[in-house]
């Protein structure tokens, strides 16, 4: 396929696919935008008109059912990732899906054994973008030694009072949303990166606002989706993890991941990098070579495995699973009140 026409076809075109997919396919050579399917037969026409799009389908069924095409771009809400993927990857086609990967782990490894039966598909999930900037700098001192043993690792997200009245978002929505909690999955992915997996996992949520309107018809709906949370981890590399990711820690600062070892510390924190030896005074910025930058080129890199020009990297289905059995293990924690391994998952 190195220099035949790639067909994509997009299945949910919310803010993020018109910001970053739509844009970021149109800009590669020799690839069309050829179908959208969106929540509403007008959403879909309206994009479909800004974007030059051809054609317009009634369910997203109908569009991975059309042969003529390559490739699909999931971009809807994780409830919809693995009945896609399943569907495109049944009738050859290559999948991008947006993260989250998929509701709960038992999905993620649904999609993950579909695609590995089929080999000569490109199944990649949209990587977390936050540390993209960072991540090969930090993996280069943490090889040379900057940190000594990793000993402890913090990650605090979250800088808003809480807000009783704002309407339900999908997010707090476990019918949309499954085991996916607030920036916790976008975050471990980047952990993941860094210095691996955890081990086992102990995790503490609340909701405080039990009931909140839909938008769509005023109708109060159960949140079951913690908008507090805390969770520990052993680290496979030995380090303890404390993440607590949070939208009712008004004033608390920008979000920052903080690594703590034996002889430095490494902080990232508003897309910079931050680090000081032992007997050093405070923290220091710290150079990111600008060969060392990863930028948002999640479409080229998609388009590039197809063509067989690259591998995909980030993501990987496989790692899809990994964070998403993170996910369930911090669910099964905080229902059951106890440590979870994760090879309980």
């Amino acid at each position: 396929m190195n220099d035949a026409i790639i067909n994509v076809g997009i299945v949910g075109a919310g803010e993020n696919t018109i910001k970053k997919h739509i844009p970021g396919f149109k800009a590669l050579d020799r690839v069309r935008l050829l179908g959208v399917c969106n929540r509403t037969h007008e959403s879909s026409k309206r994009v479909a008109s800004q974007f030059g799009i051809e054609k317009i389908y009634g369910s997203w069924l109908e569009l991975v059912n059309d042969s003529e095409l390559d490739a699909v771009l999931i971009g809807t809400w994780p409830y919809l990732h693995s009945p896609i993927t399943l569907e495109a990857v049944a009738r050859n086609k290559h999948v991008l899906c947006e993260a989250r990967m998929a509701m709960n782990v038992t999905e993620a490894r649904q999609m993950f054994e579909a695609s590995r039966l089929k080999p000569d598909l490109v199944c990649q999930i949209v990587p977390s973008p936050l540390t993209l900037r960072a991540d090969k700098t930090i993996r280069k001192l943490i090889a040379a030694g900057y940190l000594g043993d990793i000993l402890a690792l913090e990650v605090v997200d979250g800088n808003s009072f809480i807000d009783p009245d704002a309407p339900l978002h999908w997010r707090q929505d476990r019918s949309l949303s499954g085991h996916n909690i607030m920036t916790l999955g976008i975050w471990y992915e980047a952990i993941m990166r860094w210095v691996g997996e955890a081990d086992l996992v102990m995790a503490m949520g609340n909701t405080f606002v039990k009931m909140r309107k839909e938008s769509s018809n005023g109708l109060n709906r159960a949140v079951q989706i913690p908008d507090h949370l805390d969770v520990l981890a052993q680290m496979s590399c030995g380090a303890q993890a404390h993440i607590r990711i949070s939208q009712v820690t008004g004033l608390a600062g920008s979000a920052k991941a903080v690594l703590y070892g034996s002889e430095g510390t490494i902080c990232f924190q508003e897309n910079k990098l931050y680090g000081a030896k032992k007997g050093d005074a405070k923290l220091q910025e710290l150079d990111i070579p600008a060969n060392d930058e990863d930028e948002w080129r999640v479409e080229a890199s998609f388009i590039n495995a197809i063509r067989g020009l690259e591998t995909v990297s980030l993501t990987t289905l496989e790692d899809g699973v990994r964070y998403m059995r993170f996910t369930e293990a911090v669910i099964q924690s905080m229902a059951q009140s106890r440590a979870v391994m994760l090879d309980e998952i």
